[in-house]
């Protein structure tokens, strides 16, 4: 049964709404802030930078929303607006009023988001389950779309391993301080949290999520994918893939680009951003120039 997403008391709210506020100040760029309203809710929107580029929209993970891009959207945003998005049905300050009943939902929710904002198309960069929402964008609303960045988007093109799928199981009995340690010693070793981005995930706990998980996509969607794509892996990501993903889009989507860091895993972002961001930077930057062509 679709559901809508929402904190499990008002005063869960009131004490995660405190923790956003903190996370807000590492926010390096002047941002102007604004609610969009949608057919689903509302939508929080952040936008940095200006220039040129054609816009990028920014999808977060799980347990994170637009404020969680803070350590990179200043090389981002270098010559394009940047637009950071709390995804409806998520914890963040966006408030769901209506179900996410497929996965065209999604595509139709980004689309109004969009038309919101005023903006044409956009580039998109996803990260982890933002990397799934991306992708649906790419799938069912491709005419928006200059190009699709994920970052380790596990169980996108293949699926998550069953014994990382049983530990997080796990570790969702055991939310103590010690099992968000060794939670995050497994899934992004060499990236530590700062105190506000915990407090943060702390509290987004008491948060009923709406969203589906991500599935592998099928031969056919994979197939006829349109938009440009980037895909970025953490060699040594434990709930990714990389080989066998590689593998299986260049035989059923050669044009993919796809960039695996070794010795990383899956917080790669938060582990060699540099690499990272300029990365996207210079697949942003050739992909405008697509633009340019078609207009």
């Amino acid at each position: 049964m679709a559901r809508i997403g929402r904190f499990k008391s008002e005063q869960a709210r009131t004490d995660y709404l405190r923790t956003y506020e903190a996370m807000a100040r590492l926010w390096p760029l002047p941002a102007t802030l604004a609610d969009i309203p949608t057919s689903f809710g509302s939508t929080h929107v952040r936008r940095s930078g200006s220039g040129d580029g054609v816009p990028l929209v920014l999808l977060a993970g799980v347990l994170a929303h637009g404020l969680h891009w803070h350590s990179v959207v200043e090389g981002l945003a270098r010559g394009r607006a940047v637009y950071a998005l709390d995804t409806i049905g998520a914890a963040g300050r966006s408030v769901q009023t209506a179900p996410l009943r497929g996965d065209a939902d999604y595509a139709a929710w980004f689309a109004e988001v969009l038309e919101g904002l005023g903006l044409d198309r956009v580039h998109v960069l996803g990260e982890s389950s933002g990397a799934w929402h991306a992708t649906l964008v790419g799938l069912h609303a491709a005419d928006r779309v200059a190009s699709v960045s994920l970052i380790e988007p596990n169980g996108v093109v293949t699926r998550i391993p069953w014994r990382a799928l049983l530990r997080m199981i796990r570790f969702g009995a055991n939310t103590t301080d010690e099992g968000w340690r060794a939670m995050g010693e497994w899934l992004t070793p060499g990236v530590v949290m700062t105190d506000a981005e915990l407090a943060n995930a702390r509290a987004g706990q008491r948060f009923r999520l709406a969203g589906g998980w991500a599935r592998p996509l099928k031969d056919g969607e994979l197939a006829s994918y349109a938009p440009p794509l980037l895909v970025i892996y953490g060699g040594e990501s434990v709930v990714s893939d990389p080989v066998a993903a590689r593998r299986r889009l260049a035989e059923l989507l050669p044009s993919t680009e796809v960039e695996t860091y070794p010795g990383t895993g899956h917080a790669v972002r938060g582990q060699v951003p540099d690499q990272v961001t300029a990365r996207i930077v210079e697949f942003l930057a050739r992909h405008d120039a697509d633009e340019g062509t078609h207009r």
